[in-house]
């Protein structure tokens, strides 16, 4: 890239940055409030909270990227406007069509962003919080003992710890087991830790002793332990994690399995998340289309962009929206993918010819609003004077038309 197309990439990927950032931080800590419960419910650590729901964050941003970048565009070719840049490169003989290079490179940047998440990342960290969660719900010490309390896990069985020492680690711990009826167990130890093993997960205690009483027998055996191994393996579960559609990467959407259980209950489901992942990398070249064949032509600094920057959100969020509907009208009704990839390649279709032409819309000229307002208003003034009803109006007009032909 040249020296202008250098300053006009940076310009689009600094904003675009800053944006998707501070969008994904407002909307990340609107979806943790939903997982507040590992802390409130689950006994959970905030360390341990942040890092599930840490993984969230890529996942965020393959909804917002598209919009960052959408923004990043329409600030860029705003600002350069505003400097007279695009008026001073329009007059060197430098094309729209030339100047459109930098912001394509940027947006094909995003584009295989939004790919590599869509396709294997958001997969990848989905299926870890997932199991994370699982993992967090089916642990009995974390879940269910309280520091200083006596918890009843089950019948027969009482837990109690002191406090804890880490998310693993606790102090003065007790444990009375009378689930069996030949004997009665009471632990008591200083110190002790969770211990996942392959055989199981255990609760490893030191500097404590055992009591085992029997009912047929007057005084209880106790026996002093520098370590002991309590089983929690029946109490803990394994998590069980099932990996749904949007935990499977793209290529397993592509080439499922024949057996796929997902595939065989929502085929059309199946269907519509394939294309979704496929769709999502194009969102930010159309977006991109969008902004630059309505905001990358030159105008004077007197003529205003609010009518044009209207109309880019309007698109894009026409087409975004169109894109939510008709993922979900496709689950029943194929066709409606069509009609999606239809509306897509229009969208390439009309904003290249108009940035290779070098033709602008001129949104601002031909939707004057102040101009509409005036008529408007002059045709109420008409109707109210037939029924000799006086308006403020006129003045009201006299200043409108003045502060149009100011900017003029």
């Amino acid at each position: 890239m040249g020296s202008i197309d250098r300053y006009i990439f940076r310009t689009i990927f600094g904003a675009f940055v800053l944006i998707l950032f501070n969008l994904t931080a407002v909307i990340w800590i609107t979806q943790i409030l939903k997982q507040i419960d590992l802390i409130t419910n689950q006994g959970q650590t905030i360390l341990v909270f942040l890092r599930i729901t840490g993984l969230l964050v890529p996942i965020l941003m393959l909804v917002i990227a598209p919009i960052a970048i959408m923004i990043a565009v329409c600030y860029a070719l705003i600002k350069l406007n505003g400097d007279s840049e695009l008026v001073v490169m329009n007059a060197a003989g430098i094309a729209p069509r030339r100047v459109y290079r930098p912001v394509l490179a940027a947006c094909i940047f995003v584009a295989a962003f939004v790919a590599f998440i869509s396709a294997y990342l958001a997969p990848l960290l989905q299926r870890q919080m997932n199991e994370a969660i699982s993992k967090v719900r089916t642990d009995v010490v974390a879940n269910i003992v309280r520091p200083g309390a006596f918890t009843p896990v089950e019948r027969g069985l009482i837990f109690h710890i002191r406090d804890r020492i880490s998310e693993n680690q606790f102090r003065g711990i007790f444990i009375d087991d009378a689930r069996n009826a030949a004997e009665r167990t009471t632990i008591v130890a200083e110190y002790g830790q969770i211990v996942q093993r392959k055989e199981g997960t255990f609760l490893v205690m030191r500097d404590g002793n055992v009591e085992r009483r029997r009912p047929k027998e007057r005084d209880p055996t106790i026996v002093v332990f520098e370590q002991y191994a309590f089983d929690l393996t029946r109490l803990a579960p394994a998590p069980q994690v099932q990996i749904g559609l949007r935990e499977k990467y793209v290529w397993e959407l592509l080439f499922p399995r024949p057996n796929d259980v997902a595939l065989t209950n929502s085929p059309g489901q199946f269907r519509v998340e394939l294309h979704e992942r496929l769709i999502a990398p194009l969102y930010p070249l159309a977006f991109g289309v969008i902004a630059f064949a309505v905001l990358g032509f030159p105008r004077t600094t007197r003529q205003s962009r609010a009518v044009s920057l209207v109309a880019v959100i309007a698109a894009v969020a026409a087409l975004r929206l169109g894109g939510f509907a008709a993922m979900v009208v496709a689950v029943n009704f194929p066709p409606a993918l069509l009609a999606l990839y239809a509306a897509i390649a229009l969208t390439f279709g009309f904003g290249g010819f108009l940035i290779s032409r070098g033709r602008a819309l001129e949104l601002d000229e031909k939707l004057d609003f102040g101009a509409m307002a005036r008529g408007a208003m002059g045709r109420l003034e008409h109707f109210a004077a037939g029924y000799r009803i006086l308006l403020p109006i006129h003045g009201f007009l006299r200043r409108l038309g003045s502060a149009a032909s100011g900017d003029r």
